[in-house]
């Protein structure tokens, strides 16, 4: 099984949200299994509030976790996040940002991979208790 996280904190949230599932669909000729939209704060910087989801899907047998980033970056993309180097402050920490839309892979199957793009399970699952919840949630309902 694998699971997205997806986040909007810009414009129509519901709608970006709704946008970026129905491209995922469409894209991987899937359905997927969604959670119930929470909506919580910007963690890291200060911003509006997001409204979070994630979405459950089996894997096509073609795609690999890397085409599945790229698949996720070009519809943020379509859904006008623009895409830009990371960015870190002088501690070294990453700098975030609003958006339009933001599509984390928090697992691939049973992956475990830790490279310069992509480390799976996403990294900071737990640490950000509403992603946590939503795994949670979308595991209990597999």
């Amino acid at each position: 099984m694998i699971v997205l996280l997806l986040g909007s904190n810009l414009g129509d949230r519901e709608a970006y949200l709704a946008a970026a599932c129905g491209m995922l669909e469409d894209a991987l000729a899937v359905t997927l299994r969604c959670t119930a939209i929470r909506e919580t704060g910007a963690l890291g910087f200060d911003g509006p509030s997001f409204l979070n989801m994630a979405v459950a899907f089996e894997a096509p047998e073609c795609l690999t976790p890397i085409k599945l980033l790229n698949l996720c970056q070009r519809v943020e993309v379509a859904l006008g996040r623009p895409r830009h180097k990371a960015a870190y402050d002088a501690d070294g920490n990453r700098v975030y940002a609003s958006r339009t839309i933001d599509i984390d892979i928090l697992k691939y199957n049973d992956v475990e991979r830790a490279t310069k793009r992509l480390t799976l399970p996403h990294p900071q699952i737990y640490s950000r208790p509403f992603a946590a919840a939503l795994l949670a949630e979308i595991e209990s309902n597999n």
